[in-house]
């Protein structure tokens, strides 16, 4: 079993950074790929990013793109979202997850945190 926590969310302005950490605990695979995802009121869950177990590869949604950045420290079972330049559609609850191999696709993934809200005002 794995359990995910996710810290850092908050009320921000557009054009501000933010980070957000999600720490992992229990059992964790080499093949694990660990992943933000994103969901805004009434859409379904978006895939952000995602960093694979030793953290040489990474993935970005085009959306986010130059302005958010993955990273991972094994050493303290860390993930984290570097979200820079952050505009009002950005705002989101945002989900750590991860899944054994890789998906994009939020129904593959097998572990969930409990989200941390983003809000970018205008």
């Amino acid at each position: 079993q794995v359990q995910l926590v996710e810290s850092g969310g908050g009320l921000v302005q557009a054009g501000v950074s933010l980070r957000l950490s999600c720490a992992a605990s229990g059992r964790f695979l080499r093949t694990y790929t660990t992943a933000w995802f994103r969901q805004a009121p009434g859409k379904e869950r978006e895939f952000v990013a995602a960093i694979n177990w030793s953290g040489t590869r990474t993935y970005y949604v085009d959306s986010v793109k130059g302005r958010f950045a993955i990273s991972s420290d094994n050493a303290k079972n860390t993930v984290s979202l570097q979200m820079n330049s952050l505009k009002p559609e950005d705002t989101a609850v945002y989900y750590c997850a991860a899944v054994n191999g890789y998906s994009e696709s939020y129904s593959s993934y097998d572990y969930w945190g409990q989200g941390t809200q983003v809000t970018v005002s205008s």
